[in-house]
């Protein structure tokens, strides 16, 4: 028998026997979805399809698609922390548990189709950040 091969019965059996394992593996799949669904909306022209002819041009495309995907990531990364920083800040407290189930991956936010203003606030070009968005009194 091969190794790979028994490598891969091995870990199987283990997957098969092992419900929590299961349970992460389905979450990291999970995740690298919600990764796809990302760059899928942002990936909105020419329906979604690498029409680069050639394939250094096609690199370029997906380097860039990458390139964008880790930019709102990025964002979100750096709100996230900025919110849970002010939620501990006003004396509350946040289970481990509660963190883990966060993700970077969220766009509602973003506006891929539409118009866009480049112009940026003073405070913003000083190199602050913008100002959270905070929910109404009782959510």
């Amino acid at each position: 028998m091969e190794l790979g091969k028994l490598d891969r019965s091995t870990y199987l059996a283990c997957y098969f026997d092992d419900e929590l394992l299961r349970r992460r593996v389905q979450t990291q799949l999970n995740r690298r979805e919600s990764r796809h669904t990302l760059a899928r909306k942002i990936f909105h022209g020419q329906k979604g399809e690498l029409r680069q002819k050639y394939k250094e041009d096609q690199e370029d495309q997906l380097g860039a698609l990458g390139f964008m995907t880790n930019v709102c990531i990025l964002w979100n990364t750096v709100y996230t922390a900025r919110a849970l920083d002010q939620i501990r800040a006003e004396g509350k407290k946040i289970a481990a548990a509660d963190i883990a189930r966060l993700s970077p991956l969220g766009s509602e936010h973003f506006n891929f189709l539409g118009r866009y203003n480049f112009a940026l606030p003073e405070i913003i070009r000083d190199g602050a950040l913008r100002p959270l968005r905070t929910p109404p009194p009782g959510q």
